[in-house]
């Protein structure tokens, strides 16, 4: 045995469990229909029916150490087993002073009563250990992915597996299976993080008035602290459950994601180059090319040239104002194409000839941030992603006469950014073809949207502070997806707004948007009820008695003037009561798109335009 190496024996490998095995051991055996006061209870009572009580070896696994015991007793109710050190002793510890004695009196000190989930069972092949350590598993798993320390405190209803469990669970193993974004993985483990610390302040603050004398000043400033962490701690909660609900995650929650690509400018000669991408060039191309793109016009500068193999390292080498052309060919690439600059990406022939295919897992094809990116005459075929095949971020960018070959979502268009699609092709998005977030401006004309989840998804979050995209679409043929040619995403909330606006009671005023905090997040709002409106009561409908394409371009229209005038109202309400007056509502309403004609919605699967409420 090298020195300063210790080697345990071999633990039972229960890490790997699939999500339906660990969905129904929760479901059928271990938490069925119990509260959440009730969880610690019910999971007692599972493993007094498959825990053997002693014999069984296990890894004590600490972050400072690990060390091999052996259980004598286990305490069913506490979730705990008695032990002692194994013979002979075993220890692994980061800090080399960490001795045999030292470890029994840290065992004395927690009179040999550890917690279940941080013993790991030593392996035994007679197989009489088998369930004891899937058992423990499944505690262990529960109690650091699942279970939340303010669990306990919420509703305590029948349904905790319904309403928490299966959605955490779903999505722990969306994120291990690379279905989720990286940047939205980003947003909620930073908000649980966050709400863990706000519940610890909460709880810190409650422990500590009920130690002060009634009705000093202390504790009043307290409370006033106490209301304010509960505040913030209950909008906290709404947005992590916002992101575990399937359902709402695809077609409600937005997350901005921080780009990091940071432009070049011009370069530092402030000369303008033209890359030309080719496997391999023969005479007759090049002859083309000279003729067809690179010949010089009288009294223009001279334009240097620079030839690549492939075009993402093209890409990379773009200053301000270059451009890329890409000669006919088949394409591998490996890694993303961030655009930072205004450049032109262009190909030299057909689409169909010019093809860019990304492989390896990955979450964007093509991420846009640059203040006018053109693309045109390029077919991306897009392999294992995450995110869509094409991310405009903010700045314009233009893609014409292009083929989109998806694999999740075709192209989102983020808030504040601008996007044109012109006499492209794009098929094949598991969610949406397009998906636009509110504040963007979006244009398309005649495209093919096809054999998608969804055509065409917008976003509309819960928050007023978020603006009606600008959406043009004309003489677009939108065919055969499996849902909605188009999805329009709008609360409740604001239908109920409305009809109440005139109305002061403090019901109404419950339902009132948060204006002053964070954004997309109600105040006094039931987040149950709108996840079983989201999950239950999907109002989606299309009209088949008059002609499909008129029918869904008026829809459209109508739709989105509705919500306009709603948001409008709301802001303008929330203006007034500052003395703050405002413009005329038909005329913010007029100004949300420049126009939606001549679109075609064919063989959809459930009609030309639908209305997500939630």
């Amino acid at each position: 045995m090298p020195e300063g190496k210790t080697f345990f024996p071999e633990i039972f490998q229960t890490n790997q469990l699939l999500f339906y095995e660990r969905f129904r051991a929760y479901q059928d055996y271990i938490l069925a229909d119990c509260k959440a006061s009730e969880v610690q209870e019910f999971t007692a009572e599972f493993l007094e029916k498959v825990l053997e009580p002693s014999g069984w070896r296990a890894v004590w696994h600490t972050n400072v150490f690990k060390v091999l015991v052996e259980a004598t007793d286990v305490d069913f109710a506490a979730l705990k087993a008695v032990v002692r050190l194994a013979e002979p002793y075993l220890c692994d510890s980061q800090v080399s002073t960490f001795t045999m004695e030292c470890m029994k009196e840290l065992l004395d000190l927690k009179e040999h009563r550890l917690p279940l989930q941080e013993l790991w069972v030593v392996f035994d092949d007679s197989g009489v250990f088998d369930q004891t350590a899937l058992a423990i598993e499944h505690v262990r798993f529960f109690y650091q992915n699942i279970w939340r320390s303010w669990d306990e405190e919420e509703e305590d209803e029948y349904d905790y597996f319904v309403r928490c469990v299966e959605p955490r669970l779903r999505l722990h193993y969306d994120i291990l299976e690379d279905r989720v974004p990286s940047g939205l993985v980003v947003d909620y483990r930073n908000l649980l993080s966050q709400c863990e610390e706000s519940y610890r302040k909460f709880l810190n603050l409650r422990s500590s008035l009920s130690n002060c004398n009634s009705d000093s000043e202390q504790e009043n400033i307290s409370m006033v602290e106490g209301l304010k962490l509960y505040s913030e701690m209950e909008q906290l909660k709404q947005k992590l459950k916002l992101i575990e609900n399937p359902l709402l995650r695809y077609y409600v929650f937005g997350y901005q994601k921080n780009s990091n690509i940071q432009a070049k400018g011009v370069r530092p000669s402030g000369q303008k180059i033209t890359h030309v991408v080719s496997s391999t060039m023969v005479a007759g191309l090049l002859r083309s090319l000279l003729t067809d793109r690179l010949c010089q016009e009288p009294g223009e500068e001279e334009r240097e040239i620079q030839f690549h193999s492939d075009p993402l390292s093209a890409i990379n080498a773009c200053f301000e104002g270059d451009t890329v052309i890409v000669c006919p060919g088949h394409y591998v690439v490996h890694g993303t194409f961030s655009i930072a600059d205004s450049i032109e990406l262009e190909g030299y022939g057909l689409p169909d000839d010019i093809v860019i295919e990304k492989r390896g897992k990955g979450d964007t094809f093509v991420d846009c941030t640059g203040a006018d990116i053109k693309i045109s005459g390029i077919k991306f075929v897009q392999h294992d992603a995450v995110e869509g095949i094409l991310i405009v971020h903010r700045g314009k960018t233009t893609l014409e006469n292009c083929v989109l070959q998806c694999e999740t979502t075709g192209v989102t268009v983020r808030t504040s950014a601008e996007f044109l699609m012109k006499n492209s092709d794009l098929y094949g998005a598991k969610g949406a073809g397009i998906e636009i977030y509110p504040g963007s401006q979006c244009t398309l004309s005649d495209n093919g949207i096809h054999h998608c989840k969804e055509g065409i998804l917008i976003k509309d979050f819960l928050d007023e502070h978020y603006d009606i995209p600008k959406i043009s679409m004309v003489n677009n043929i939108i065919h055969n997806n499996e849902g909605y040619g188009v999805v329009l995403v709008k609360p409740t909330i604001f239908s109920d707004l409305q009809e109440n606006a005139e109305d002061g009671t403090e019901e109404n005023k419950a339902l009132k948007i948060q204006t002053s905090g964070e954004p997309d997040v109600t105040e006094g709002v039931d987040l149950e009820e709108l996840m079983q409106c989201a999950t239950g009561k999907m109002e989606l409908y299309a009209r088949t008695d008059l002609s499909e394409q008129v029918e869904g371009n008026c829809e459209i229209v109508n739709e989105l003037i509705a919500a306009s005038t709603q948001k409008g109202q709301m802001k303008k309400k929330r203006l007034s009561e500052l003395g703050i007056t405002q413009a005329d509502d038909n005329l913010m309403s007029q100004e949300m798109f420049v126009g939606i004609v001549g679109n075609q919605f064919k063989w959809n699967g459930k009609g030309s335009f639908g209305t997500f409420l939630f």
